[in-house]
């Protein structure tokens, strides 16, 4: 009994019972179907020919009397054996006038509609089954007229064991089948099973594997692994985000202690005071910017916020932003350029416009004065494509990689106050919206993209 119990507990067991008992089930439904439409069919036609022979049998009895009556049903006597017709009339005592029967059943009252019984047939003296039906004619007569159903039953029996060995062999294929299909789809499960316990065990390179066949388990296993691609890349900006924040972030304070000891000094001015408060409340102040950007890269790559998602027109945000850096811009003597249009998307309307704010403010950081800043919008299958692109000197192909990494800035002339998360925040942006950040140089200039999902 406790091996049963575990057994069930099984999963692979309880697939295949359960295959085999709704295909077992469904065998002896269509079965039984057919087996009571033959039936009733074969019912309902015998029924039909002994109904239309006793309808013509009175119809004689009428035309031409009893005489008539008597020689019809001695026409038909010669081929009752063929049929397994069955004939009988008797007289309004009982006596026998003509007929393959020896006598009129008892409890048959002539009229009473159709019936199944025993009777003694007069050639054989064996009483076999019939079915019948009878009329009391207009004389006083009594008629019935029925078939042999021994062979009847007989095609019964064969036809229920027919469809008992149907069953019972539906019974051993469906046991087959769901061995086959449940030990199909447990090594595929097994194969994903074994790759995570080795995943868990800190083998984090390992993907699940792929048989090329495109089927659900390959799409699942697909779908696992670009989960595990982005785990991959968020532990891996976790740990690049985690070294540079200790790296960052030490000269900011350093430089803030310096500016709170300074204050201490015996001897120093009022003046003097005030300007180290200055710099050690500029200090604070771009630490905060720094912890603040940081929450929004966390918030975004966590999905926060996405139930602020609403319809949001590119081209209309575009022109909100350019409309913002346009007085910028034309200071450095640069254009802005807007081009083409897009479909409206479902996305953070205040973070699309961080987004954007951060591409220009880095194109302007490098387009030449004189040169175009071109915004573009399109169309791409799914996604929409928002990009930025500037005329200045790009940068080093094996640095655009990098581009989207916290605390990354290639500005040689970096002044300490850039922190290197503006395209950082772009990426966690586009990651939010089901999408990713591209970035590649135009020769010349560099162009970043916003790809955006539709569906996100």
């Amino acid at each position: 009994m406790d091996n049963l119990r575990l057994s069930l507990k099984n999963s692979r067991t309880r697939l295949v019972l359960a295959s085999m008992v709704l295909s077992t089930l469904l065998t002896a439904t269509v079965l039984t179907m057919v087996y009571f439409t033959a039936n009733r069919t074969i019912s309902g036609e015998t029924r039909s020919v002994v109904q239309a022979e006793l309808t013509g049998l009175a119809d004689e009895y009428e035309r031409r009397g009893m005489i008539g009556l008597i020689s019809a049903i001695d026409r038909r006597l010669p081929t009752a054996a063929e049929r397994d017709a069955l004939y009988l009339l008797t007289g309004r005592q009982g006596t026998k006038l003509a007929g393959n029967l020896t006598h009129w059943p008892e409890g048959i009252t002539p009229g009473s509609g159709w019936v199944d019984l025993q009777l003694r047939k007069e050639d054989t003296d064996q009483y076999v089954p019939i079915s019948a039906a009878s009329v009391r004619l207009p004389g006083g007569e009594r008629l019935l007229v029925g078939r042999d159903s021994l062979a009847r039953q007989q095609f019964d029996r064969v036809l229920f064991r027919s469809v008992a060995l149907a069953l019972a062999t539906a019974l051993a294929l469906s046991l087959l089948t769901g061995w086959l299909l449940t030990r199909l789809v447990f090594s595929r499960l097994k194969d994903i099973a074994n790759t995570a316990d080795n995943i868990v065990s800190g083998d984090l390179a390992l993907r699940m594997p792929l048989r090329g066949t495109g089927d659900e388990f390959d799409q699942v296993a697909g779908t696992l692994n670009n989960m595990l691609d982005r785990i991959e890349e968020l532990i891996s900006n976790l740990r690049t985000t985690s070294n540079s924040i200790a790296h960052d972030l030490r000269s900011p304070l350093s430089r803030l202690r310096q500016r709170v000891e300074s204050l201490a000094e015996p001897g120093k001015s009022d003046q003097d005071r005030e300007i180290d408060m200055a710099r050690a409340t500029g200090e604070i102040d771009h630490l905060l910017r720094v912890l603040s950007q940081l929450t929004e890269i966390s918030r975004a790559e966590a999905g926060l916020g996405r139930e602020q998602f609403e319809p949001v027109k590119l081209l209309q945000l575009v022109g909100d932003v350019v409309e913002l850096y346009e007085p910028v811009a034309s200071d450095q003597n640069i254009r802005l350029e807007v081009v083409g249009n897009a479909k409206p998307i479902q996305g953070h309307r205040p973070l699309l416009s961080q987004a954007l704010s951060n591409l220009l403010e880095n194109a302007m950081r490098y387009a030449p004065p004189g040169t175009a800043i071109t915004i573009e919008i399109q169309d791409d299958g799914d996604y929409a494509l928002l990009s930025v692109r500037d005329r200045g000197p790009g940068v080093p192909e094996s640095d655009l990689p990098r581009l989207q990494m916290p605390f990354v800035t290639l500005d040689p002339a970096r002044t300490g106050r850039n922190a290197g998360l503006g395209l950082a925040l772009v990426a966690a942006i586009s990651h939010m919206h089901g999408g990713t950040f591209l970035a590649r140089n135009r020769k010349p200039g560099l162009e970043t993209t916003l790809k955006l999902s539709r569906n996100s």
